[in-house]
């Protein structure tokens, strides 16, 4: 299949805002097991493939039961200096070290000492003790822990709102056997 015609969209609009850190946050809203809506910002990190975002989370983590309970989920990504928002949708799939050590072992290894650190800390979400380490750094050659999760996005929708235009100028994208595109009110 070829590129989809959504991301020469978004690279550009990451190009526009690449000096911002923020451009690499986004929020990933997911269903507890409650039923009742979850939104938390994530980090980007890259593509697994040209429809497949690929993200990273700690298995202990609430979110993480949440994917068991239902893998649906959305994205939204705004980037603010190109004034665009992109909101994706699809399946998240999951992959920790026990089921693919080599593919875990590669991903741990792209991020800082810093970024790896926080798989060192005490369970998510957990009461805060006093007296637990919270290390600031864990070395690339450090082994990724039986919780870090490599999380893939299955995106099979993309709504694009671009708002530098009067009036803002919405779109969607959704796949079957192809990408196909539909103009929408903003």
């Amino acid at each position: 299949m070829p590129l989809p015609p959504w991301r020469p969209l978004l690279k550009a609009a990451q190009q526009r805002d690449s000096r911002s850190p923020a451009a690499r946050w986004l929020q990933l809203a997911t269903v507890s097991r409650d039923g009742t809506p979850r939104v938390r910002t994530l980090v980007s990190r890259g593509w697994r493939s040209d429809d497949q975002l690929l993200l990273f989370t700690d298995a202990r983590s609430e979110k993480a039961g949440d994917f068991s309970h239902q893998s649906c989920v959305e994205v939204c990504w705004l980037f603010a200096k190109a004034k665009q928002q992109f909101r994706f949708r699809g399946a998240i799939s999951t992959t920790n070290p026990a089921e693919d050590p080599l593919l875990c072992q590669h991903y741990w290894a792209t991020m800082r000492d810093s970024g790896r650190a926080l798989w060192a800390w005490p369970d998510p979400g957990a009461d805060l003790d006093p007296d637990a380490s919270f290390p600031s750094e864990l070395p690339e050659q450090s082994t990724p822990p039986d919780h870090f999760l490599v999380l893939t996005l299955q995106v099979s929708a993309v709504d694009h709102l671009d708002l530098t235009h009067h009036p803002h100028r919405r779109r969607r994208w959704l796949v079957a056997d192809q990408w196909r595109e539909r103009r929408l009110n903003p």
